[in-house]
């Protein structure tokens, strides 16, 4: 069960963490971005400890590999609550950082786990996005197969 008062000040921190990266202020992005991760080393392993602030801390990791480990923790995390909307979505997420990589095979084992999990959602977007990308990436794996 996701704690009220957690959910809000991690979306409050996301929403500020947007507004700095618009205006292009790092010194205030750096500054909200170690107190969201301080929030998530604070709550590890407790009652508090949720995929949603794993999940919010990797959306604006800069880089690429720390991303996807911290989106990965925030995988495991949704599993072990069985929150199968945080599942896909994370699945998801990790996908599209796999393709930036060209690690069009491991994205494509993401979304088709995303796709698994999204199945029940009433997130009618994130299933489009997913079957998108899912046949984005199948498309790209088959022409990269082809020329080896």
């Amino acid at each position: 069960m996701l704690n009220t008062k957690l959910y809000k000040s991690v979306h409050t921190l996301a929403e500020q963490l947007v507004e700095a990266t618009d205006k292009a202020d790092r010194e205030t992005f750096d500054a909200l971005y170690t107190e969201l991760k301080a929030i998530c080393i604070e709550n590890e392993n407790t009652e508090k400890d949720h995929p949603v602030q794993w999940e919010t801390l990797a959306d604006f990791t800069e880089e690429v590999d720390n991303a996807i480990a911290i989106y990965e923790k925030a995988l495991g995390k949704a599993e072990a609550i069985n929150e199968k909307d945080y599942m896909a979505s994370i699945a998801y997420s990790i996908a599209t950082l796999q393709l930036e990589l060209g690690e069009n095979k491991k994205a494509i084992k993401y979304l088709e786990e995303a796709k698994i999990n999204a199945n029940k959602s009433e997130d009618l977007e994130l299933k489009a996005d997913i079957d998108q990308l899912l046949v984005s990436a199948a498309l790209h794996a088959d022409s990269q197969d082809n020329e080896g």
